[in-house]
């Protein structure tokens, strides 16, 4: 009449726990402790993509995808360069730069990389436009001798848009006194903040013919490209280093930071190998509960098996109430771990502001704020997991049901 047979039975025994309420009890114990790791496991998965993507974005914000440069200081023939790399298809700009480390004088000083632009060319390459906090970079114009700081630069140096500042670059010039470094006076035009300590810090931005005065050179140290797709940099490298020729380097952005994102994906991976532990503590209460139904619901075991019930048709009574108590554990967890991943850059800046206090300083941290963000895939592991931790945690139980004998069980009822 019933089919099937252990899904309704196993549905029965789920809402009927009115003889034991402590089993009832444990029940619930056991959906609250797996969507709490639930919650947590997909938290923490979602902070570690939104400090993944952030790193990504802000760091090839200032700098690029791929960078070809000579074998001496500075790049022969870079106008054929510059076309060769441009008429690659998955090139979607390419813009040439002069980089060196200087020394910057005002009221303090600081030691900066100088990079030396082409303002027209540069936003085909970075973000660093999008993040102007004073000024603009156009005003980065031939002979201007104009400058453009990071924003920590400026507030360490401590000058602002329209201050002067000295540059000394690693040049040594003959005096009559002996060698002195080579020193130019700037004028700062404006100020960026890419949020990143790196770079808001240490970088400092002129125009590109100021800077090959200042370094004695005769063109750029290199073009910077952006490409079609960033994780397709390698391949293009090989393309274009066999176009170009041995007496140019091609690097990407997963060389230069190799390791940094290395290191980003295997505390990924840890954090969800950790947490799926968490998440095994929380099902052994499932099989605690389980144990103890099995012990409570031995009359009835024995009476089903007098009336037929084959072992598996037992084993699986009692599967069907640990997959449903998972399942709902599953279903509470991803339900509020998504909410909580969604909100969760707000209500840390309410705490922040409410309590007075900085989880992540700029100082320290590359990123000043907690990002997060929600990738299905990763919830979709999640409740995966879970619940096949869920459903192998039923089968020792089930299968202790499945062996009861019926004249033992029922010899004292």
């Amino acid at each position: 009449m019933f089919r099937p047979l252990e899904l309704f039975i196993g549905l029965r025994y789920t809402r009927a726990k009115r003889r034991n309420q402590f089993i009832s009890f444990i029940s619930t114990v056991s959906i609250v402790c797996i969507a709490i790791s639930v919650i947590a496991l997909i938290t923490v998965m979602s902070v570690m993509n939104g400090f993944d993507y952030q790193m990504r974005a802000r760091i090839l914000g200032a700098i690029s995808h791929a960078t070809v440069s000579g074998v001496g200081q500075s790049l022969e023939d870079w106008p054929r360069t510059l076309k060769v790399a441009t008429a690659n298809p998955h090139v979607l700009g390419a813009a040439p730069y002069v980089e060196s480390e200087a020394m910057l004088l005002a009221r303090r000083s600081s030691g900066a990389l100088v990079r030396g632009i082409e303002p027209a060319l540069e936003p085909k390459v970075v973000d660093i436009d999008k993040h102007m906090v004073e000024g603009s970079l156009d005003a980065l114009k031939p002979g201007s001798w104009n400058i453009v700081l990071g924003k920590e630069l400026a507030m360490t140096l401590g000058v602002s848009v329209g201050d002067r500042v000295t540059m000394a670059v690693p040049e040594l010039r003959a005096t009559p006194m002996g060698g002195v470094p080579r020193m130019r006076g700037f004028h700062v035009a404006g100020v960026f903040e890419l949020g990143m300590e790196q770079f808001d810090s240490g970088l400092a931005l002129v125009n590109m013919s100021d800077a090959e005065k200042l370094n004695s050179l005769s063109g750029p140290t290199g073009i910077r490209l952006r490409l079609d797709n960033l994780f397709n940099a390698r391949p293009v490298a090989r393309e274009l280093a066999d176009e170009l020729g041995q007496v140019y380097r091609v690097q990407t952005w997963m060389d230069t930071n190799a390791n940094l994102f290395a290191a980003l994906s295997m505390e990924k991976m840890v954090m969800f190998v950790i947490l799926s532990l968490i998440i095994l503590v929380a099902v052994i209460n499932l099989i605690s509960m389980l144990m103890m139904l099995v012990t409570d619901k031995q009359a009835d075991i024995a009476i089903l098996r007098t009336l037929g019930a084959t072992p598996r048709s037992i084993m699986g009574m009692f599967m069907v109430q640990g997959v449903l108590v998972g399942f709902v554990g599953i279903g509470f967890g991803v339900g509020l771990g998504s909410l909580l991943s969604w909100k969760l850059p707000g209500i840390i800046k309410w705490i922040e502001h409410t309590f007075h206090v900085t989880f992540l300083s700029p100082d320290v941290y590359y990123i000043s704020e907690v990002p997060s963000r929600l990738d299905w895939h990763d919830v979709g592991s999640v409740a995966l997991l879970t619940f096949t931790f869920s459903l192998l945690a039923t089968l020792y139980p089930a299968w202790r049901a499945s062996r009861t004998q019926p004249a033992q069980a029922l010899r004292y009822e």
